[in-house]
C-alpha cells in the first residue's frame, strides 16, 4: 500500500513543483541516457540514478552558491541537480567535444568549475579524502561554504573513509558525508557485507554526529540538508547522513540485477518512489491538476531529447586532443 502524504506540506508550491521538476529530469535523463547505451551510442560504464533521485535534488535545496559537491561514478543526477547543462552532461555520456570534460571522460569523469562540481569518481571510496581536502580549503579561506561528499553503501566499508572521518573531525572540517545507501553496493546485499547496518553511527568512534534518513522523501532530506549545513557553517566539524534510498536498475548498465526480486522492485516503485511521493502532495494538497503535470513532463522530455540530439550533432574530439589537458 502506497504512502498517504499529508495533503498540506510545510513546504510552499513554487518549492514542491521544482523539486518534482528536478526530480522527473534526472529520471527522464537517465531513461534517455539508458536507451543512447542500448543504441550503441555511450561506450564504457554508465551507472543510473534511477529511483535516488530525492537525496540529490533535497541537499541541493539546502545548499549556497559556493557549496562544493563531488561524487562516485553514479553522478548525473548530482550534475543535473547542481545546475549543469543537460546538453554538456549528455554530450559528455557519448564522448562528444560538446561535453563537460571534452568528451574524454565520459560518464563517471566529468567537472564543471562553474557549479562547483568536482567530479565523478570511478575508484570506490577515493572521492571521500577529495572531499575533505575542498573542506580544509574553505576553512582556510575563512568562508562558510560546506562541501558534499556522496558515497555509497559499498564505499563505506573502505579504510580511507575513515581516516578522513578522523582528520575531519580533528580539523573541524566543514564537510557533509552523504552515504547513499541503496542496500546492495554493486550487488552484494547489506545483510550480506555488513555486520554494523546503521551506517551514520560508525561517525561516533570519531565524535561525527549524524543521522539516518528516509532518502525517498525529498522534504525529509531537505530538512536533513538544512541541519547538516547549519552545523557546518556554525565551525562545529563534519556531519553524516546516511540517506535509505533505492536503485531501480542494475549497479550499471551491464549488471543484469539478479541477485533481488523482480518483486521488491516493484514494491519499492509502489510504495516508496520519491517523484509519485512529491506528485501526491501536488495532487492531494491542490497545488497542481493532472493537466499541470502533464505539461511540466512534456516539457522535460523535450529537453532530454533536445540533450540526445545536441549530443548525437556534436563531433567526436580530433585526435590531436588525445595531448591535450595531460598533467605530467
Amino acid at each position: 500500500m502506497a504512502r498517504k502524504p499529508d495533503a498540506r506540506p510545510n513546504v510552499s508550491k513554487e518549492e514542491l513543483l521544482k523539486f518534482y521538476r528536478e526530480m522527473l529530469l534526472i529520471r527522464r535523463f537517465e531513461e534517455k541516457a539508458g536507451q543512447l547505451y542500448g543504441m550503441g551510442l555511450i561506450g564504457g560504464f554508465c551507472h543510473l540514478y534511477i529511483g535516488q533521485e530525492a537525496v540529490v535534488v533535497g541537499l541541493e535545496a539546502a545548499a549556497k552558491e559556493g557549496d562544493k559537491r563531488l561524487t562516485s561514478y553514479r553522478d548525473h543526477g548530482h550534475m543535473l541537480a547542481c545546475g549543469m547543462d543537460a546538453r554538456g552532461v549528455m554530450a559528455e555520456l557519448t564522448g562528444r567535444i560538446g561535453g563537460y570534460s571534452k568528451g574524454k571522460g565520459g560518464s563517471m569523469h566529468m567537472f564543471s568549475k562553474e557549479k562547483h562540481f568536482y567530479g565523478g569518481h570511478g575508484i570506490v571510496g577515493a572521492q571521500v579524502p577529495l572531499g575533505a581536502g575542498l573542506s580544509f580549503a574553505d576553512k582556510y579561506l575563512g568562508n562558510d561554504n560546506v562541501t558534499f561528499t556522496y558515497f555509497g553503501d559499498g564505499a563505506a566499508n573502505q579504510g580511507q573513509v575513515y581516516e578522513t572521518y578522523n582528520m575531519a573531525e580533528l580539523w573541524s572540517l566543514p564537510c557533509i558525508f552523504v552515504i547513499e545507501n541503496n542496500q546492495y553496493a554493486m550487488g552484494t546485499s547489506m545483510r550480506r557485507s555488513t555486520k554494523s547496518t546503521t551506517l551514520f553511527e560508525r561517525g561516533v568512534a570519531y565524535g561525527i554526529p549524524g543521522e539516518q534518513v528516509d532518502g525517498m522523501d525529498v522534504l525529509a532530506v531537505k530538512a536533513a540538508g538544512e541541519k547538516a549545513v547549519a552545523h557546518c557553517r556554525a565551525g562545529k566539524g563534519p556531519y553524516i547522513l546516511e540517506m535509505m534510498t533505492y536503485r531501480y536498475r542494475g549497479h550499471s548498465m551491464s549488471d543484469p540485477a539478479k541477485y533481488r526480486t523482480r518483486e521488491e522492485v516493484e514494491k519499492i516503485k509502489t510504495e516508496k518512489d520519491c517523484i509519485e511521493h512529491v506528485r501526491d502532495l501536488l495532487l492531494q494538497g491542490g497545488l497542481a491538476s493532472e493537466e499541470d503535470l502533464k505539461a511540466i513532463d512534456r516539457d522535460i522530455k523535450a529537453l532530454v531529447n533536445e540533450s540526445a540530439e545536441f549530443a548525437k550533432d556534436s563531433p567526436e574530439p580530433p585526435v590531436e586532443d588525445l595531448w591535450t589537458d595531460i598533467t605530467v
